[in-house]
């Protein structure tokens, strides 16, 4: 079963090229970005503009069928980011180099240990590689988007 044409063109509209989560460009990848269920279909999450997001495929992939994640800081298990009805810049910072993302509220720290938005767990730190590739470029961070004053990480 695909997304009505109609609803996918919406979402890619609404994320304007751009992972909803990580905010990774669409176009500087061989691959389109996907539709992230943001209730899995095998929750009874439907194909509605409200309930998918344009996700990159490791966001897709690492979100899989969690809708909740544990806040390193309080230690209570929260709501993932939700971005169809919370706003990025509410919950998420970049680091002054712009290769970090850094959870500024419960949610926004729990979606970016789910997610693995900063490629934590894993050795090679691509998407972190990548940034500063993006950064030389004048293309990273997105325009728009908060930048704190200090790491905290």
């Amino acid at each position: 079963m695909s997304v009505p044409a109609p609803i996918h063109q919406a979402v890619r509209a609404r994320a304007q090229g751009r992972c909803e989560y990580c905010h990774s460009p669409e176009w500087v990848g061989a691959a389109r970005f996907t539709m992230d269920h943001l209730v899995p279909r095998s929750r009874g999450g439907t194909d509605t503009l409200e309930n998918l997001a344009l996700a990159c495929r490791r966001c897709n992939e690492r979100r899989y069928i969690f809708t909740t994640g544990r806040d390193r800081v309080t230690q209570q298990e929260v709501p993932l980011f939700h971005p169809v009805r919370e706003r990025w810049a509410a919950h998420f910072a970049w680091t002054p180099d712009g290769q970090w993302i850094v959870g500024t509220t419960p949610a926004g720290r729990a979606t970016v240990d789910r997610l693995d938005l900063n490629d934590e767990r894993h050795d090679d730190g691509f998407i972190r590689i990548s940034r500063a590739l993006w950064v030389e470029g004048g293309w990273h961070p997105p325009a728009g988007d908060p930048v704190i004053p200090e790491v905290r990480r």
